[in-house]
This record gives C-alpha cells, structure tokens and sequence, in this order.
C-alpha cells in the first residue's frame, strides 16, 4: 500500500514512518524539509491552504495519514492553519483524486474540549467525516515516549524532590506509550478497521494526575517525592509567565487541557493490539531509567544554575555600580595599570558589561557564544588578578578562588546549551 504521511518529521510521524515500512507498507513522507534522495515530498502546513496544492502529491497514493500538530501557536504556525485549514484542504484533495482512506490523528478531547487546540482539531475532524470517501479518527490521549513534548514535561515534574500540582491533582489521563499508537494505527489500516470510526487509543487505565506522576517516578527509579498542591489560580499565572519563552514546556493552553482530564475505554486499543496496552510502570525501559532521570532532572537544574550565574553578573554590577565605595574601586584599577583619567570608563563599561551579561543569561535564547564570552572574561580578570594583585589569592574568602566554580558552572551550561541543528526540529 503507497501512504502519504503528513508530518513523518514530527514525534509521532517519525515512528511512524518507521513502523509502517516494517509492515511493508511505501510510505512517502511529507514534511517541511524532507532531505534529498529519500522518497519524499515538501508539505508546509503553513501555506498548503488550497485543495489544489495537494492533487499532484496524491497521484497513486492509496491512503493518507495525516500526523501534523502543534502544542503551541508561533508566529505562522497557528491553529487554524496547521490543525484544521491545511488538513481540510488535503482531505478535499484526497476526496477529489479517489484516494482510498484518511486517517487523521487528531486528539482525545477534541469532541467536546473548549481550548483552542481542541477546537481547531474539531473542525478538521468534522470536516473529515462529511466528505464521501472512507476515513478514520484516530483520538489519542497523551502520547509518552522518547523526545515527545508530554514525556519531556512530565518526566520533569516527576523527576523534582517536591512536585507541584494543579489543584488536587486529581486530573484525570490516560497516557498511551508511543509505540502502542503507532502499531495500533499500523494495524488499523492493514485490517482495514474502524472505517468511518472515531477511535479512542489510549492507556489500560485512567489515572488522577497525581497517580500517574508517583508511577512514573517510581518507573524511573526515583525514591518517592512530596506532592505540594498548587492553587490553580497560581498555576495559571505560572503558566501565563512560562509561555512568554518559546521553549516553555507549559503554556495556559497546555494547562487548560490537562486541567478538562479526557479519558476513553480502552478496548479499541486492546483490540487493534491484540493486547493490553502498555501500563505506565513499562514506560520506562530498566536499561534507560539512569540517563532518562538524569535528562529529567537536567531539565530543572539547567535554568536554577542559570539563574544563579545571572544573579551573580547582575549583583556584581550593583555593587560596582555603587555599593561599593567608587576610590576603592579607582585604587583597584590604579594597582592593575589603569591610567586614573581612563578609570571611570573602565569601571563604569565593566559594571555594564555584568548587567549585559545577567541580563542575556536570562533572555537569550541561544546562549553558546555567551558562555564562551562568559568565560573568556572571567579568565581574563583571573590573569590580571593574578599578576597584578597576586595577594588576593592568599585572601580568606577566596574572591579569586571562587572563579574556578563560576567557570565550571558555565561551562556546564555551555555543554548542555543545544547546538543551533538540535533546535531545529524536523518536520
């Protein structure tokens, strides 16, 4: 069977892609920037807003799955054209050229939820159902599974010694593990099931929020946590801070959702598996539980040790600025060869130079060449320190001492800041 896929660079697509030409299947892939020589097409869900774009990509396909989504909206990239016009052109096509079957993978919630996520997937999904051709909707509840957006976000939370819920925490989910999804959605269409169907994929059971936070924990091999019941009205306002960073895993959108709680019968899932879906205790292979708890936990110990380098530049220009008393700090210069005539500017350029420094250590979103900049400084008052105020090494508060650590702490950072192709998702 020829099967074009939507989305075959994003989370579920690309094992997707994977899973179906395992079962024989030739997929095409469709993404923004498919790479050369591979079988494949250029698909931009930001602009592929016309039945039309889509005929010639159709051409001998038997079936199409579409795969693309968003979490969050950015820049083009909003609801309304990638979850519902987009795919509402592509199924028109597809209505049009006699393509066999549409699988649309939109969400659990999609029915009856009132965020715009929910919504804009509705949309699609009733436009999908009105058109004369055979379809499916798949409904997946939350997809866990390695480098998905809901695994990294709950790995995280359930990886901190004190975890903060919304409310009670009595939320319900019913996560899916990623590789159930994509061999049910396999065997969904080599079956040739659920035509016309709605159908709900998810876990062997629902879970409060709080549950499945304590069996992820213990899935990862972690000793058991606190749980602090956070005020919802707290967490909104939480929510509404993280999302102005574009790499916030939280948003009031993502709260909102999580807050609705979805949960479905599992019994589409266990018979399109032939087998009980997996359980959150085998989210988590035994072999991967180290590195995946120490990646959680990197995941809130990066910004604290970020934050805490941002305090120390911005305080350090504080003092400089005025606190600490200004012919100290000429005296200071004048012992490492400043002309006096030219010391203002050095003071006063250095104490600019630690806000600048602080202050891109918060805001920056790429933040390799800051630390490299970071550290190319602090080793350069390290040398002159030590050549021209060589007793301050003898000091016992160690102010020269303390560089080593400062520099170890960026240059953590400055090994864990992703490189510019590693925040460039595939699509």
């Amino acid at each position: 069977m020829v099967i074009l896929l939507t989305g075959a660079g994003g989370f579920i697509g690309r094992r997707l892609v994977v899973a179906l030409r395992a079962a024989g299947h030739i997929v095409i892939d469709g993404r923004r920037n498919p790479p050369e020589g591979s079988r494949a097409v250029a698909v931009d869900f930001t602009r592929d807003v016309d039945a039309n774009v889509w005929m010639p990509r159709l051409a001998g396909v038997d079936t199409v799955i579409n795969a693309v989504g968003i979490l969050r909206e950015h820049g083009g990239q909003t609801f309304a054209r990638i979850h519902t016009r987009a795919p509402q052109a592509l199924f028109a096509a597809c209505a049009a050229a006699g393509v066999g079957r549409v699988v649309q993978i939109s969400a659990l919630g999609a029915d009856h939820g009132t965020t715009g996520y929910f919504a804009s997937k509705r949309a699609a999904d009733e436009f999908l159902a009105s058109l004369p051709l055979e379809w499916t909707i798949v409904q997946p509840s939350i997809v866990y599974g390695a480098g998905g957006t809901s695994a990294r976000l709950f790995t995280l939370l359930a990886s901190l010694p004190v975890i903060p819920l919304p409310g009670r925490g009595d939320q319900r989910v019913q996560p899916i593990y990623l590789d159930d999804l994509t061999e049910a959605i396999v065997n969904l269409i080599g079956r040739g099931e659920a035509a016309r169907q709605r159908v709900a994929l998810v876990g062997p059971q629902a879970l409060e929020l709080r549950e499945f936070l304590r069996r992820l924990r213990t899935a990862m091999g972690l000793a058991p946590a606190w749980f602090l019941p956070v005020p919802l009205w707290v967490m909104e306002l939480g929510a509404r801070i993280a999302e102005l960073s574009p790499r916030s895993l939280l948003d009031r959108e993502t709260l909102a959702m999580l807050h609705a709680g979805v949960a479905a019968d599992p019994a589409a899932t266990h018979r399109l598996l032939r087998r009980p879906p997996r359980d959150v205790a085998e989210f988590v292979p035994h072999e991967w539980r180290a590195a995946i708890s120490a990646q959680a936990r990197l995941g809130w110990l990066s910004p604290i040790l970020r934050f805490a380098v941002a305090i120390v530049w911005i305080w350090t220009g504080v003092v400089s600025l005025g606190l600490y008393p200004r012919e100290l700090s000429y005296d200071l210069l004048a012992r490492v060869g400043a002309p006096p005539a030219l010391a203002p500017i050095f003071l006063y350029g250095a104490t600019a130079l630690d806000f600048i420094f602080g202050a891109a250590t918060l805001l920056l979103r790429r933040r390799r060449a800051l630390w490299l900049a970071q550290i190319a400084l602090i080793v350069l008052y390290t040398l002159i320190v030590t050549f021209a105020l060589p007793e301050f090494w003898l000091h016992p508060f160690g102010p020269i001492l303390k560089n080593l650590p400062m520099l170890a702490a960026i240059g953590l950072l400055y090994v864990l800041e992703p490189t510019d192709d590693a925040m460039r998702r595939p699509r």
